[in-house]
């Protein structure tokens, strides 16, 4: 919500000469301290803004920029359409507004605004259970320029195994996922995905990103993520779920649930993605009132010895 109502306050801005904390709190039915932190946040984040004491006082752009927004640099409209741009959690209403206000920008500033709009994607969920809290990456500024500027890069990178390699990609885009951050790059070996913290040298050239046609950031990473999930999750259960019970297992598998068609019984087909059958029998003995395990055969045999070994000990 903070994006959205620094989005809405920017707008108040060039719609008219000057605004108020009073009018800003009513237009964004906020209280008036609220609008002022907004409005100083807006300065502090390198909008230039200003604001003025006494009576007809209130806050301005400088150089009384409206609807042309030519109150902002370059680097200040690429800022702001990357906060709220088309790929990060912004309402409609505030993606729609951008996509009026992108033609409103100066020409020098229009193409790179809309590069910045679609040039991140955040990933809000962790990969698994993890809770690791990752600070931003050193090199995360400079690669995410390269995406917007659409330069290619000559990178140093560190791999799992600790191995420094160097090579050049043509970065397409930049994913939060969770706290970790990714850039996603065309390689001569095809797309690859590398952690920015991993990242130990970055060289823009002057040489043009070959960037596909139909590229979509976020379709993109989709498709990653879920090739991921497929890799650390390549057991596959089958099981059937009473129909009030679906919450119950979305809530306790999240993406690794598959919610299928309806059963003459009325009972719903479901498949659920584990590490291993000992790990995803532990999972699922507890949702026994829901679900019924129809395969893999190895996974029923281990719920049957933990019920086993339930009521032996617990009688």
């Amino acid at each position: 919500m903070r994006a959205d109502r620094l989005m809405a306050v920017l707008l108040l801005l060039q719609q008219r000469e000057h605004v108020t904390a009073a009018e800003v709190a009513r237009e964004l039915e906020v209280s008036e301290r609220t609008a002022r932190r907004d409005l100083d946040a807006l300065g502090m984040a390198g909008v230039p803004v200003y604001s003025t004491q006494g009576r007809g006082g209130g806050w301005r752009l400088v150089g009384g920029a409206r609807t042309d927004l030519s109150g902002l640099t370059a680097s200040e409209a690429r800022a702001l359409f990357l906060v709220a741009g088309p790929a990060s959690a912004a309402t409609p209403a505030v993606k729609a507004a951008l996509r009026k206000l992108v033609r409103a920008l100066p020409e020098p500033f229009r193409e790179q605004a809309e590069a910045a709009a679609s040039s991140l994607v955040m990933d809000a969920q962790q990969w698994g259970s993890s809770r690791v809290e990752h600070p931003p990456p050193r090199f995360l500024d400079e690669l995410q320029d390269a995406v917007i500027r659409g330069v290619q890069v000559r990178l140093g990178y560190v791999d799992r195994d600790g191995a420094l390699t160097e090579r050049t990609v043509h970065p397409l885009g930049i994913v939060a996922k969770g706290t970790a951050w990714y850039l996603v790059s065309r390689t001569e070996a095809g797309r690859r995905t590398f952690r920015v913290d991993r990242v130990s040298s970055v060289d823009p050239t002057d040489d043009p990103v070959d960037r596909p046609q139909d590229f979509d950031l976020a379709e993109s990473w989709r498709e990653i993520a879920d090739e991921v999930d497929r890799r650390r999750t390549p057991l596959e259960v089958r099981a059937l779920c009473v129909p009030h019970g679906i919450g119950v297992l979305r809530m306790a598998f999240g993406g690794r649930l598959e919610v299928g068609g309806s059963t003459t019984d009325g009972r719903i087909e479901v498949v659920i993605r584990g590490q291993d059958e000992y790990v995803l029998a532990g999972e699922l003995c507890g949702l026994v009132e829901w679900l019924e395990v129809t395969g893999p055969p190895g996974v029923r045999g281990r719920l049957a010895s933990i019920g086993g070994a339930l009521v032996e000990r617990y009688g």
